[in-house]
């Protein structure tokens, strides 16, 4: 029987807020959905290619927040839906 802890599992997905410091956008860090942090980057992806911002302005705290991000966020259909028709942040 070997010890020690199993193998840890990489993520599916993993997008730019992997980056970040933020302890809540850490937590986004392997939705399917193409975050950004709130930036001239994102501005700057949304004028060149001409879509509206998705604006997400969850809280750590916040019961609905993580609602939503378990039944959306996470949801793989959805995250290429955002990702695909909007800059979202």
């Amino acid at each position: 029987m070997a010890s020690g802890s199993p193998p840890a599992t990489l993520p599916k997905h993993t997008n730019r807020l992997a980056d970040e410091r933020s302890p809540y956008l850490l937590q986004h860090a392997h939705n399917p959905v193409d975050w950004y942090a709130w930036g001239q980057e994102a501005f700057d992806r949304a004028k060149k290619e001409d879509k509206p911002i998705f604006l997400s302005v969850g809280y750590s705290t916040c019961h609905w927040c993580h609602v939503m991000e378990r039944e959306s966020f996470e949801d793989e259909e959805i995250g290429r839906m955002l990702s695909e028709n909007f800059v979202c942040i």
